[in-house]
């Protein structure tokens, strides 16, 4: 049985900060969400050089082992973060975390990546379930019985991550294969989302049946829980791959500098959203010229 995704997307650079971070690439057999960090030195840069190697997974369905073409995407990222820095030094410190979906050809299996603590959700039959575990320091303290579930929600540092994907360093991404079924509907967000909203929300706004309406019910939730970070989300739906396929996308939020005075602080931006193969060629020029 061959399985595909239809999917939508949107992100947001929230209340608080002045610039999005966050890079979405999605396609029917791809699903990525990179959460950029070090603010001025760039994270918007380390997000979007981490896409444009992903997307090169997307447009079609990878005949590759798919486990190892997501570990090669990831590890081809992280070099050309350190090349990046290599060629422009005032981006250092910058860097970006990464969660993943790649579809499996010809097979009702699915892979996961994840470096960070952007999440990949599964919602079936109404249940819905955390695939990725948080590089961070509150899952840390989560799984030493610190704090509990309530009180990482709350805590100051609930935003340290312990991995991520800086340039140089030696990475071993997590990564593991599933079955997934027709009907099955992924959640893929940056912490944003996941830091601001319980899952018990999270799995009322994922079990909308229009996805659309779900992916904007997801990002009205961050925004109303206080919107402190850029939010991102995918929500994809698997379905028989004889459905009509969507085309793919990167999106990345406007920079708050091009935004009107007067729409600061609105929840209904709209997110800047152009075909693969066009954004991912400008973001080559842009930083490899």
């Amino acid at each position: 049985m061959s399985l595909t995704l239809q999917f939508t997307v949107r992100s947001d650079k929230g209340l608080v900060r002045e610039v999005n971070e966050d890079s979405v690439y999605a396609a029917p057999h791809l699903l990525v969400v990179a959460d950029g960090m070090g603010g001025h030195a760039g994270g918007e840069v380390a997000s979007s050089v981490v896409i444009s190697h992903m997307a090169e997974l997307g447009p079609e369905r990878t005949r590759a082992e798919p486990m190892e073409a997501l570990r090669e995407a990831i590890l081809a990222g992280n070099l050309a973060i350190a090349q990046a820095v290599r060629d422009a030094p005032q981006l250092n410190g910058m860097g970006t975390t990464i969660t993943a979906v790649l579809m499996e050809a010809d097979s009702d299996q699915f892979v996961v990546a994840n470096v960070g603590d952007s999440r990949t959700y599964l919602m079936r039959a109404g249940e819905l379930v955390l695939l990725t575990r948080d590089d961070s320091l509150v899952q840390t303290l989560l799984d030493d019985g610190r704090i509990t579930p309530a009180e990482a929600l709350a805590h100051p540092q609930r935003s340290m991550v312990t991995k991520a994907l800086v340039g140089g360093e030696p990475l071993s991404p997590a990564l593991f294969r599933l079955e997934t079924l027709p009907g099955d509907r992924f959640l893929l967000c940056s912490d944003g989302l996941s830091d601001l909203v319980a899952e018990s929300e999270l799995a009322v706004a994922l079990g909308l049946p229009s996805r659309d309406e779900a992916a904007d019910r997801l990002v009205q939730l961050a925004l109303g829980a206080g919107g402190n970070d850029n939010v991102s989300v995918v929500v994809a739906d698997v379905v028989h791959d004889d459905a009509p396929a969507d085309a793919p996308v990167i999106s990345r939020a406007p920079l708050q500098e091009e935004e009107a005075p007067e729409r600061r602080g609105r929840t209904g931006r709209t997110v800047f959203v152009l075909a693969a193969v066009v954004v991912a060629a400008a973001v080559a020029v842009y930083l490899f010229s």
